[in-house]
């Protein structure tokens, strides 16, 4: 009779252990296992799924690296125009990976209605406008069209249009100051023909989108002979590989004029990106005490096991079984209870994670965290990893205590009570 065989399935049985003092154990073991997978996915998707929504958003307003004029302008408003003929545009050939680049020009001013003002920069933008990212911020009408010259069409903000009680179709006027405060200001007539919101609340709170040409027409930057604006205020860039910011970001300067300084996002809002990243340090915290936590409760669960057939294990070193043998039937008992912790986890952490993508089960202050839910990233590639990382690990964590076999006396074993 193949003994192994008789006891490992007498140990993997849950007839042998349901009735046994270790049950609660196991079972404490095996729900240890399924809260810390749980916990884990939570961490893994909600961390990263907040540095992609948050970069995202800062992308969508700036693009990926911006090409402006060396000024001492520490604002969002264009003051010192650069002239829109350059080797790098329309199209930037000198560096590969580069998705696309357009033309932008920013104003601060005053919005007036006929009850309340609000201060803000107008974006204005063009017919190169990459609107990607607005269009999946946009909840009410439509994107502007600014294939008319003179278009008073613009995107406003939710936050903006609620505190200034503005409606699509509603009209407004902007006041933008001139260099001699003596001067009356300039007035634009704006249209609002599309409401966005992108959750970062300090963006949204700051940015219109409209029409560059007004901004160009206020501002009497250089025309041509056609009468088309040579001047813009400055260029964003957009990469396809987010991982190599660093890089393109040197490639870009030094295929930029010496006049032109380059600045990548991460440089611009440097105290957003450094605070994303601490999402990275959590994550592994996390899953370092969920594994230790898990393993711990594994290595509990295995000694009782141990304790428990102390009997059993010296009949089958009275009848020839060496040490390892004995070790690998308890670790391969222990394996399926992690195993089964691992399953259950996966089926109460997806479950979560997917409700809460579809659902939008737990909101966030927009103000705190740049976003008005909690963003979920669902990837096979990290589920794997982490099943597969946690059960390597509590198995290892589990050699350590199993070596106590080694040391159980066949003659004691047999008598032990």
């Amino acid at each position: 009779m193949n003994y192994e065989y008789f006891i490992a399935k007498r140990i993997i049985s849950s007839k042998s252990y349901k009735s046994s003092v270790s049950a609660p154990i196991i079972k404490i073991g095996i729900a240890a296992i399924a809260i810390g997978m749980v916990v884990m996915m939570i961490a893994i998707a909600t961390g990263i799924g907040l540095q992609q929504k948050i970069r995202d958003k800062v992308v969508a307003f700036n693009g990926h690296v911006l090409i402006t004029n060396y000024d001492s302008n520490n604002s969002e408003e264009s003051i010192t125009p650069i002239s829109i003929n350059q080797e790098f545009y329309p199209e930037f050939k000198t560096v590969d990976g580069i998705a696309h680049i357009q033309a932008v020009a920013s104003k601060y001013g005053v919005i007036m209605t006929d009850t309340d003002f609000e201060a803000a920069y107008l974006k204005g933008v063009g017919m190169d406008y990459d609107w990607k990212y607005f269009n999946e911020f946009l909840v009410e009408g439509r994107l502007p069209d600014y294939s008319k010259k003179w278009s008073e069409d613009v995107l406003i903000s939710k936050y903006l249009a609620n505190r200034l009680e503005l409606q699509l179709d509603d009209t407004f006027q902007m006041l933008f100051s001139k260099d001699d405060p003596e001067k009356i200001p300039s007035r634009l007539k704006c249209k609002v023909v599309g409401i966005y919101e992108s959750g970062f609340q300090d963006l949204d709170a700051q940015f219109i989108i409209g029409n560059m040409r007004h901004i160009q027409r206020i501002n009497k930057w250089k025309k041509d002979e056609e009468g088309h604006f040579t001047e813009v205020g400055n260029f964003e860039v957009f990469i396809e590989d987010y991982d190599k910011l660093e890089q393109k970001g040197y490639e870009i300067y030094d295929n930029t004029p010496s006049v032109l300084n380059t600045k990548t996002i991460t440089n611009k809002y440097s105290s957003i990106f450094e605070w994303i990243k601490i999402f990275d340090t959590n994550i592994y915290g996390i899953i370092g005490i969920m594994i230790l936590v898990a393993g711990i409760n594994m290595i509990t669960a295995l000694l009782v096991l141990i304790l428990e057939r102390t009997q059993m294990i010296g009949i089958l070193k009275a009848l020839g079984s060496n040490n390892w043998s004995i070790r690998k039937l308890f670790i391969y008992n222990a394996s399926y209870l992690i195993i089964l912790g691992l399953v259950w986890g996966n089926i109460l952490g997806l479950g979560l994670l997917f409700a809460q993508k579809y659902f939008k089960l737990f909101p966030l202050d927009p103000s705190v965290y740049y976003v008005t839910e909690a963003p979920v990233y669902i990837s096979a590639g990290y589920i794997i990893a982490l099943n597969i990382g946690t059960l390597v690990l509590c198995l290892l964590m589990l050699l350590v205590p199993s070596y106590i076999i080694t040391k159980i006396s066949p003659v004691k074993a047999i008598r032990f009570d």
